[in-house]
């Protein structure tokens, strides 16, 4: 299957983003608005597009210096398998404005197999890293 990435607020399909977003276990239940204003404060906004329809989504939360936080990768159920995952996330690895970063985190309950095919492991040290705000539910 051929697809392609697509950056930018523009070119992304946001009812389609909202759509699969309402549904995921990280994000149960949030608005369009909040997807696209998260979207509109990202550094970097990707999409894979097959047939000009969108397939999969990502943003890239970063300050393009020392750190990037990738959030919100999905692949609609009907392309998964394929790869899509990984170039979405290799895309915004190679992107030139996060070239040089000392940092990348993302958070993931079902898809560590992918990401550590690109260099992705556990955090080293856990017990450093604290979080404010609500956990993040498991699928």
């Amino acid at each position: 299957m051929e697809f392609e990435i697509r950056e930018g607020f523009e070119a992304m399909d946001f009812e389609r983003v909202h759509a699969w977003l309402v549904a995921a276990y990280w994000s149960v239940g949030v608005t369009r608005e909040r997807v696209e204003r998260a979207a509109h404060g990202s550094s970097l906004v990707l999409g894979a597009f097959a047939g000009g329809e969108q397939i999969g989504y990502t943003r890239v939360v970063s300050d393009r210096t020392t750190f990037a936080w990738v959030c919100d990768v999905y692949v609609d159920e009907a392309f998964r398998g394929r790869g899509v995952a990984k170039a979405l996330v290799q895309h915004a690895l190679d992107h030139s404005e996060h070239q040089g970063l000392r940092r990348w985190v993302l958070a993931t309950a079902d898809a560590q197999r992918v990401y550590s095919a690109l260099g992705f492991d556990p955090l080293p040290n856990p017990e450093r890293w604290m979080i404010r705000g609500r956990a993040i539910p498991t699928p």
